[in-house]
């Protein structure tokens, strides 16, 4: 277990540091040289680091194994912490286009090479970053930690952004081009789309994963495979999965024939489970219902209706 979690909190942990980092430096050369979109992705770093705290927490809280009042484990700390990141995301694109639209009808001011050089400084380091949490959170399956990526990845944008507009409006400044002058706000306004739109697309995964939505249909048609594959399985009256933050929990309802034994459909119910975690790797948790199967019952049965009982 340790083995498991040590790299995926080292990278938080160096995701947070970094944040930190940026955060001060942003924040600071955009006040001392105004420039908008600087600043205004240094507010947007300064909610990173509450998402790094959100993605750290919940990274420990969610390794911990089930208890007597969270049977089914902590998974979903993970969760709720991508939900927390999706929501921190969107309020920094909203921030970050108030910012930069108030910035369009104030005096263009003049662009400096610092601001430039920070602009570029935060782009190779969020995207070292971004390659470095979606590796680790895919191979560990830590929504936390892919999350952070994500996050990572909207500052690459972000950081794009500021680099075209402080650019702009430098050229500006060198050969008289007033339009130009206005290229830094102007990069905030279209950055905070694709902020806002990775925040909309983590907050809907999170959403739909703690409503407790079906796993994607190709895990379910891999599922139903392997159950089918049983000889004694006769017919499938349901299927279901659900993720629960880095793991799933699979629920089958399947017939066997009805004069099997208690202890035949005990044994064929272990396997049928034993079959399911050994072929997919992310299952933590399989239930097994038998029903009794007679050769006149040959009308199949959807597996999305419930089921016998």
């Amino acid at each position: 277990m340790v083995q498991h979690k040590s790299p995926t909190l080292l990278a938080i942990w160096i995701s947070l540091i970094s944040n930190l980092i940026l955060t001060a430096a942003k924040i600071g050369i955009g006040l001392v040289f105004h420039s908008q979109v600087l600043l205004a992705d240094g507010i947007h770093n300064a909610g990173d680091v509450i998402a790094s705290f959100a993605a750290l927490s919940s990274s420990m809280v969610s390794k911990k194994p089930a208890d007597e009042d969270h049977p089914y484990g902590h998974g979903k700390a993970e969760v709720v912490a991508s939900g927390i990141v999706a929501v921190i995301l969107a309020l920094a694109a909203l921030l970050m286009v108030y910012k930069s639209i108030e910035a369009l009808f104030m005096p263009a001011v003049e662009a400096s090479f610092i601001a430039l050089a920070a602009a570029l400084l935060s782009l190779l380091w969020k995207q070292g970053l971004y390659v470095y949490c979606i590796r680790l959170g895919k191979q560990h399956k830590s929504k936390s930690l892919i999350a952070t990526a994500y996050d990572h990845l909207a500052d690459v944008y972000a950081s794009i952004a500021a680099v075209i507009g402080i650019g702009a409006a430098l050229l500006g400044d060198r050969f008289d081009l007033p339009f130009a002058a206005y290229g830094d706000p102007a990069a905030g306004i279209i950055v905070s789309y694709f902020v806002m739109k990775l925040a909309y697309q983590m907050g809907r995964e999170a959403v739909g994963i703690l409503m407790e939505k079906n796993a994607s249909p190709e895990m379910i048609a891999r599922l139903e495979h392997i159950v089918r594959a049983h000889p004694d399985v006769k017919r499938i009256d349901r299927i279901r999965a659900r993720e629960l933050g880095h793991y799933l929990m699979v629920d089958v309802r399947v017939s066997l024939p009805h004069q099997l034994t208690i202890q035949e459909g005990h044994d064929a119910s272990r396997q049928i489970k034993t079959a399911i975690q050994q072929e997919v790797e992310d299952v933590a948790e399989v239930l097994v219902h038998l029903n009794p199967w007679h050769a006149e019952d040959t009308q199949p049965q959807s597996r999305t209706e419930p089921g016998n009982s």
